[in-house]
């Protein structure tokens, strides 16, 4: 099948997502929301993020299906997140998008959460084809990965990922630290304006020499957060005014440094001069312009998706997707389930 539309279902964490293309044109991406109702908690709160998808998966499939002005007769295909993610997420839009694929009768597709966010650079506007192989780093709330993407439908390597605490783990957690607001990166973004990214020197979690040569490619965040923790309390008992804007930038600079020498160690390991960077996490202003910066300067090309193909989002599943018909892939059996530790390998769940 040629250009086959494509329904995708995503709800692996609070986002509920709900993308629509067609082969490798992005005809609509509706997402809705649940992060107001954690903030109070000042985290994800599994629970709550189940009930909202339930609550949000009908209007968000008719935002969707309106967006790209089609119906479901219109639909070829539906793809679904299966995992990695929240265990009870992924059980509401895995059932949904059963329960679509028996009442209209299309072919189902269960799919890879941290592939699809290679994949929705697929359906970026304007953009040139993503060329094979390329070294991708996923950073987000619940994930820090670094794959080796040599195919996207059937050949993607885990190389390393977080031994702890993910990125954007590390910022919801400095922010509490810091008296900011849930999720932390954004504010700490806000507050890190002006602030001098030198003036403490965090650690960079395993990147000492002993480090790299069991976890090259791996990351650590818990011992950078207890860090920051630590200096800020000292300043505290000395009774001493904490500069805000330093340590939010001191931080970011040590979480954007790490993210971008490890990936770019890859790069030239494995001699693949393309890196792309997927994951809300990327949002971060910091490691975009440090990212930018340092691949001019090693002659790497980078790939960013604007910040909305970034986050979590239904349209990078769909893409996935239209990959696997594309390509001949077999639809998945109904028997399929969540799976929130699937890994990074089986991109593709029958």
């Amino acid at each position: 099948m040629t250009d086959p539309v494509v329904l995708g279902i995503e709800t692996s964490c609070d986002e509920t997502g709900i993308g629509i293309v067609r082969g490798t044109t992005l005809l609509a991406n509706a997402i809705a929301s649940s992060m107001d109702e954690h903030a109070r908690y000042g985290g994800v709160v599994p629970e709550i993020a189940a009930r909202a998808h339930l609550e949000a998966l009908t209007p968000t499939i008719r935002a969707a299906l309106d967006e790209a002005q089609l119906t479901f007769d219109d639909i070829d295909a539906i793809a679904v997140t299966s995992g990695p993610g929240l265990s009870g997420a992924l059980m509401v839009g895995v059932a949904a998008a059963k329960g679509l694929a028996l009442a209209t009768g299309r072919p189902l597709y269960a799919v890879n959460h941290l592939v699809g966010h290679v994949g929705v650079d697929l359906v970026t506007p304007d953009s040139e084809p993503l060329q094979y192989p390329t070294i991708a780093l996923l950073v987000s709330g619940g994930h820090t990965s670094l794959l080796y993407v040599r195919d996207l439908v059937d050949d993607v390597e885990l190389l390393g990922e977080t031994i702890d605490d993910a990125a954007g783990e590390a910022f919801d957690k400095v922010a509490r630290v810091l008296g900011l607001p849930y999720p932390g990166g954004p504010h700490i973004d806000r507050v890190a304006v002006g602030g001098n990214p030198k003036a403490i020197r965090f650690p960079r979690g395993l990147s000492q020499p002993k480090d790299m040569a069991a976890h090259r490619y791996d990351f650590s965040f818990s011992g950078l957060k207890t860090s920051v923790a630590r200096w800020v309390e000292a300043r505290g008992d000395r009774g001493e005014e904490i500069p805000l804007a330093d340590v939010a930038a001191s931080f970011r600079e040590a979480v954007a440094d790490v993210l971008i020498t490890k990936a770019l160690a890859a790069c030239s390991d494995f001699g693949v001069p393309r890196l792309l960077l997927g994951g809300g996490v990327v949002a971060n202003a910091r490691i975009r312009a440090l990212a930018e910066e340092r691949c001019a300067a090693a002659g790497v090309t980078l790939r960013i998706p604007p910040l909305a193909l970034c986050t979590d989002n239904g349209a990078m599943i769909a893409a996935l997707g239209a990959q696997l018909i594309m390509r001949g892939a077999r639809p998945s059996g109904l028997d399929f389930g969540a799976d929130s530790t699937l890994p990074v390998t089986e991109v593709h769940v029958l």
